[in-house]
């Protein structure tokens, strides 16, 4: 029974911090855009030191701009 007089504060205590914690994160835009970071990694980079495919798209790019036989 002595127990309950500690263990009560303390639940007390954490439900009011996870709560604080909760509004903390809304108020700082935690939760603003939940899709943009998913989608984000199937498109890729705007980099321009990336070149893996470069090469190969304007060879298919000069194939089809020249005339068939």
């Amino acid at each position: 029974m002595s127990a309950l007089y500690i263990l009560i504060p303390v639940a007390i205590g954490l439900v009011g911090f996870a709560i604080w914690l909760f509004f903390w994160a809304v108020d700082s835009g935690q939760y603003d855009d939940l899709d943009g970071p998913a989608h984000s990694i199937l498109f890729d980079d705007e980099d321009p030191l990336h070149k893996a495919g470069v090469e190969q798209a304007k060879g298919d790019e000069a194939q089809q701009d020249r005339p068939r036989d």
